[in-house]
C-alpha cells in the first residue's frame, strides 16, 4: 500500500511539473481581447467571468487528445456551464461549423483559423484550459484533463 501511495505522489508530481513548464505565458491583456464566436457575436471574456468563473477551451479538429476532453467540455456547456472554446487551426468557419454538428456539439465557440490568436496567447500544447474569474486567470492546464478535473478548477475559482 505505501509503495502504491508513493507511486501515486510521483505521478501527481510529473504530472504537475509537466503541466507547469507547458502553460502559455499569457499576455497581461488576455482577458481583454476583442474577438467573436463562429455567429458572429462578440465575446467579452472579462464580463463573461465576472457573475462566475469562466473556462476558456483551446482545442484543434486534428488533436487527439481533444477527442477524450471536448465530450467534458461540451458537457460543462450543455449543463449551463460557463464555457468559451476556441478552435486552433481547425479550417474556416463553415468547416468548423460542419465538423461541429457532424460530432453533435453545442460549444460556443471562435475560430482561430490562422493560429493568431494562439500565438499571442503563447498556447502551444492543445488542448488548454484556462479558467478565468472576474477578469483574472485563475488556472491554466494542458493535455487531457478529466471532467472532475475542470469542474474542480472552476469550482477553485469562486
Amino acid at each position: 500500500m505505501r509503495e502504491l501511495a508513493m507511486w501515486l505522489l510521483i505521478g501527481i508530481a510529473v504530472s504537475l511539473a509537466v503541466d507547469y513548464f507547458r502553460q502559455p505565458a499569457l499576455p497581461q491583456n488576455f482577458a481583454s481581447a476583442a474577438l467573436q464566436t463562429l455567429d458572429g457575436q462578440p465575446v467579452d471574456l472579462i464580463a463573461m467571468s465576472e457573475e462566475r468563473p469562466l473556462l476558456v477551451y483551446v482545442w484543434a479538429t486534428w488533436c487527439g487528445v481533444c477527442r477524450y476532453t471536448t465530450p467534458s467540455v461540451a458537457a460543462i456547456a450543455a449543463e449551463g456551464g460557463n464555457v468559451m472554446s476556441v478552435a486552433l487551426r481547425s479550417g474556416d468557419n463553415a468547416t468548423l461549423e460542419r465538423w461541429l454538428v457532424k460530432k453533435k456539439l453545442a460549444l460556443p465557440t471562435i475560430n482561430d483559423a490562422s493560429g493568431s490568436l494562439s500565438r499571442q496567447w503563447d498556447v502551444q500544447v492543445t488542448p488548454t484550459l484556462v479558467v478565468i474569474s472576474h477578469g483574472e486567470v485563475k488556472s491554466i492546464t494542458t493535455g487531457w484533463t478529466s471532467s472532475w478535473g475542470m469542474r474542480l478548477r472552476l469550482w477553485l475559482a469562486r
